[in-house]
């Protein structure tokens, strides 16, 4: 009867001190070192990075600062439909969403538009914490990874395995670093000249034949499209950034001292936060930064030929020189005008 009388349960602490026979997961912290590029993505399809971002522990988090590169290099051509100039789209952060949203063969209609703000002080606070996202999926899985992450953090806890709860906290601290130095790149800087109450149209013509129209107020476009989105970084921004990644390889060296049950929830926090932040980025609709949002219109346009597109448009705006100067069409002698035949890369 004595025996009935002693509990059958385990404390979780003393369990954590079993392992698994036949595993070794020493090498759990080299995940956190893989390249994956879903957080630069995050970083560019919202603009900046906030600090709730502090809970979205996946690998290749050390390399947030290289967001900039998301477009594959790519800065496309585009020709402004009203008055026939040719430049380029600088921002590597609107390409990568253009890129998203293209589709070879299709013209695809997008807007973009001014962000209206409720009180100064409400959105500034906000927007520290918080990457407006219109998209219930999406949002819902990026909470989904805070949620996991903090209940990681109460398992190791409760378990006893401090290590693993050092190695947890000494990620967060880099991601905290990445951070605060995102959001000190990728403050609004020069945009052009104001133009204020001037409607725009441009025609984008991305890599694969994918073709974008994008249409709104002249400054607005301005905003996501020229100057710059991260400016380089300084000597002690980048000294704060190599101390960061070194903080996560060093985090990767430690992992070996963990119980093999914090190992585990390691390698589960890693993978499972990988795979909801690639889901959430891929159901983003809206893409928004220094207060613009831009997001698809209407259903895409299939086309045959290149030269059916231009040949629609040039009878819409009733001008041929921006398709010349895009080298959609060649200028003939009838055409009304002859300048500009290179395309401006």
């Amino acid at each position: 009867m004595a025996s009935q009388n002693v509990s059958s349960e385990v404390p979780l602490h003393t369990w954590s001190d079993n392992p698994i026979t036949g595993i070794t997961l020493d090498s759990a912290g080299l995940l956190a070192l893989a390249d994956l590029e879903v957080v630069e993505e995050r970083t560019a399809l919202t603009g900046s990075s906030t600090y709730l971002d502090t809970f979205v522990l996946c690998p290749g988090m050390h390399r947030q600062q290289h967001a900039t590169g998301v477009n594959g290099s790519e800065l496309p051509a585009v020709a402004a439909l009203t008055s026939g100039y040719v430049f380029r789209v600088e921002n590597p952060a609107t390409v990568l969403f253009l890129q998203k949203i293209g589709k070879t063969g299709h013209l695809v209609n997008a807007e973009v538009s001014h962000v209206p703000g409720i009180k100064a002080a409400w959105t500034e606070l906000q927007s520290a914490w918080w990457a407006p996202n219109p998209s219930f999926i999406s949002s819902a899985s990026y909470l989904a990874i805070v949620a996991l992450t903090m209940g990681t953090i109460v398992f190791v806890t409760l378990s006893g395995d401090w290590w693993a709860f050092a190695i947890l906290s000494i990620l967060m601290l880099s991601r905290i670093c990445n951070i605060i130095i995102v959001r000190r790149r990728s403050q609004v800087g020069w945009k052009g000249a104001p133009e204020p109450g001037v409607k725009g149209d441009l025609l984008i013509l991305l890599s694969q034949d994918r073709w974008i129209r994008l249409k709104g107020d002249v400054d607005d476009l301005k905003a996501v499209i020229s100057g710059q989105w991260m400016r380089e970084m300084t000597f002690g921004e980048h000294s704060m950034t190599v101390t960061a990644t070194m903080l996560v390889y060093i985090d990767a060296a430690l992992a070996s001292n963990a119980q093999q049950i914090g190992q585990i929830a390691l390698m589960v926090l890693l993978l499972l936060s990988a795979g909801l932040l690639s889901f959430s980025n891929d159901r983003i609709e809206t893409f928004q930064m220094f207060g613009r949002s831009i997001k698809a219109v209407g259903q895409a346009k299939a086309y045959k030929r290149r030269r059916d597109l231009a040949d629609e448009l040039i009878g819409e705006t009733g001008r041929e020189d921006w398709a010349i100067r895009l080298g959609m069409i060649n200028a003939g002698s009838d055409s009304k005008t002859d300048q500009g035949v290179q395309v401006m890369m």
